[in-house]
């Protein structure tokens, strides 16, 4: 769900989303199941060496259910591990990178495959928790660590409905609370799951907007975690891939990165706005923050999961006619 502290800016922008989608989609939501692939990356064996769930795997479900296959857990739970000496996620072939599956965490890596064939194909997070870390397990309680944002009503069938089209961020250790994502062209936008079409005859701006709010207090290890740096990520969109087995799109990119000196106040929230110029072809764009100085985020150890934060959005894409 997303925070209830939600006010301001940001409560203004949700109250708009949601009006829009009062009612869209509740008859669809209760009436289908969806899947969302949990741990994807868990028997992989090294990067891109996967194990029991393949691009392959992911592609045909979509393929045949793109209305109920729609995303793969982007932060696996487990991530207490490290606190017991055990891997983060209980990835224990090939490791989590900032808490976060290869598939996610790798740029133009599967999940920007995925995204650069037009899926819509989201990432969610989980406790997965079966054992408090307290206990002797590897799990936080649920919610403690990571979470799962959802635009929607207080509803089931809405928040089945937000999960279906995308209207989600994740993050961890409540590095931030709240997170918007705006592509806007010319009066009209799109916002995370959206599509923004825009006409590109003669290439046309699209103007990217941000806004995030940290965390007014401390999380649930008693710190305040700060946002180092929020990274643009952009890739194109160009269709099927020739191959079911594909997992990279190499035309995704870190376009800009910002620091604390890049965004601006307002409210109790940040705002960060980067004009991608002369857009000619369909594209996504999509952003992730974290409390490191890693510019990539690197293979998981023992750390403490608490001193290694990140938060992921879901795309927003552009289609140029």
């Amino acid at each position: 769900m997303k925070d209830k502290n939600l006010e301001e800016t940001s409560q203004a922008i949700s109250r708009r989303r949601l009006v829009k989608y009062a009612g869209v989609g509740a008859t669809l939501a209760a009436a289908s199941p969806l899947v969302i692939a949990h741990h994807a990356s868990r028997s992989a064996t090294g990067l891109g060496v996967y194990g029991q769930d393949t691009p392959r795997e992911f592609r045909n479900g979509n393929n045949v259910a793109p209305d109920v296959y729609v995303g793969f857990e982007g932060a696996p739970g487990h991530q207490a591990g490290p606190l017991n000496g055990e891997a983060r996620g209980a990835y224990g072939n090939y490791p989590t990178h900032g808490g976060f599956d290869q598939m996610t965490a790798r740029v133009g890596g599967l999940w920007d495959a995925l995204l650069g064939e037009g899926r819509r194909w989201w990432i969610t997070a989980t406790s997965d928790s079966h054992v408090h870390w307290t206990r002797g397990g590897s799990d936080f309680w649920p919610g403690e660590y990571s979470k799962t944002h959802v635009l929607a009503r207080q509803d089931y069938a809405d928040i089945m409905d937000g999960l279906r089209n995308g209207r989600v961020w994740v993050g961890t250790g409540d590095l931030i609370t709240t997170l918007d994502l705006t592509a806007s062209n010319r009066g009209s936008d799109a916002a995370m799951g959206e599509t923004l079409t825009v006409s590109g005859r003669h290439g046309a701006d699209v103007e990217i907007e941000f806004r995030f709010r940290p965390l007014d207090g401390m999380n649930a290890n008693g710190d305040r975690p700060e946002v180092r740096r929020v990274d643009l990520i952009v890739g194109q969109v160009t269709g099927p891939s020739a191959s079911l087995d594909t997992d990279t799109n190499p035309t995704t990119k870190v376009v800009a990165r910002f620091g604390p000196s890049d965004w601006r106040k307002q409210g109790k929230e940040y705002v960060i706005r980067h004009t991608l110029r002369d857009v000619e072809g369909d594209l996504y764009a999509r952003v992730r923050g974290t409390s490191t100085d890693e510019a990539e985020p690197l293979a998981d150890g023992l750390e403490s999961p608490w001193s290694d934060l990140w938060f992921y959005s879901n795309p927003v894409f552009v289609q140029v006619r």
